[in-house]
């Protein structure tokens, strides 16, 4: 036994490690996830796809935001795997999001970068950007699950990390307490663009994808600095779909 798996042994005695997905309590080879459930990871391979269902959902918000007259090139999204409210994967983003899973939320923001990185839809990205938290939310959790995904995929595009571009200027709802008609206006208006770094293609950073509002309001606070030459794209590690 390495010297690693006797901690580990040592760790499991006095605070056991459960699979997040299933609740299965992990043997000693297992980390983060149970076997089982990683052999059963419901990828998307959206990064395979030009135009896919989060795509498309995602420029149908730009669309509704940008004026008439104005042309804006279709921007690429992708997600590493799906969810819904009946999945146990949806414990993968919630577990990194609410109960600073950071080891699990890294091992997944690179099996995300190692993707993109694959993908000649993303390849050339030289700017990775977090989705911010306002700062009150920010100091009640300790760090931002977006910042968390987002820094490892920047690592893995060999692209800058550009933590500090999006500042969140007004505290909101959560978007998870918010019905869905409501969604667009909560964060409408609430990012700025305070730290502006020299990019030809942008890739946005969320843990989720739900209806794209957040990351749509984040993309119109880009444009209002960055021309439409500059290509912005969005990833997160999940999209709550099939």
């Amino acid at each position: 036994m390495s010297l690693r798996e006797c901690f580990v042994a040592l760790g499991d005695l006095v605070l056991p490690r459960h699979c997040p997905v299933c609740g299965r309590r992990l043997t000693l080879s297992e980390r983060h996830l149970c076997l089982t459930c990683r052999s059963d990871i419901p990828y998307t391979h959206f990064w395979e796809r030009d135009h896919n269902p989060m795509a498309d959902k995602y420029n149908a918000r730009i669309r509704e935001q940008i004026p008439d007259g104005v042309e804006e090139a279709y921007g690429h999204a992708a997600a590493l795997f799906y969810y819904n409210s009946e999945s146990g994967y949806k414990n993968i983003p919630q577990a990194l999001k609410y109960r600073s899973a950071l080891g699990l939320g890294r091992e997944f923001a690179a099996q995300l970068g190692a993707r993109l990185a694959s993908s000649g839809l993303f390849a050339d990205v030289d700017l990775v950007v977090p989705v911010p938290l306002h700062w009150r939310r920010r100091w009640g959790r300790g760090y931002n699950q977006a910042a968390v995904i987002a820094e490892r995929v920047a690592a893995c595009l060999d692209a800058r990390f550009g933590r500090t571009v999006l500042r969140r200027l007004r505290y909101t709802h959560s978007q998870t307490t918010v019905g869905m008609e409501k969604k667009a206006s909560n964060v409408s208006g609430a990012f700025r663009v305070v730290d502006r770094v020299e990019a030809r293609h942008i890739l946005l950073i969320d843990d989720t994808f739900t209806t794209g509002s957040t990351l749509a309001a984040c993309h119109q606070a880009l444009r209002q600095v960055y021309p439409p030459s500059v290509r912005i794209s969005v990833a997160t590690l999940s999209y709550v779909g099939p």
